[in-house]
């Protein structure tokens, strides 16, 4: 499995365990996050500590899951950015769209 899911209190975290977030997982990630919040969840953190890149497929899956958490009035957080994808959600300017936290508690603050 290229990515984990795991349910706590009040959130669920999606790690991504492969180094790649593309066009290979980022459908599997989509109909994920789907079915999370379509099962009530509102509140999603994503573990991203082990990729290393992300292309326009992998951002396209991030920004469905923030846009389905705040159509359900939670919150989608980021955290475990490397520096070559913080870099690369800085370029493009979505760090004003996506919340980012450095780690999983601060992610947790933000919820």
């Amino acid at each position: 499995m290229n990515f984990s899911v795991l349910k706590y209190g009040s959130y669920t975290c999606i790690t991504v365990s492969i180094e790649k977030l593309d066009a290979m997982i980022a459908p599997d990630i989509k109909a994920e996050l789907a079915g999370i919040v379509g099962n009530g969840e509102r509140n999603i953190l994503v573990d991203l500590t082990n990729c290393n890149y992300c292309d326009s497929s992998g951002l396209s899956a991030l920004l469905l899951g923030n846009r389905l958490c705040n159509k359900a009035k939670g919150s989608f957080v980021l955290f475990g950015l490397t520096t070559r994808v913080k870099g690369m959600i800085d370029l493009i300017g979505f760090e004003s769209v996506l919340k980012i936290a450095e780690t999983r508690e601060a992610a947790k603050q933000l919820l």
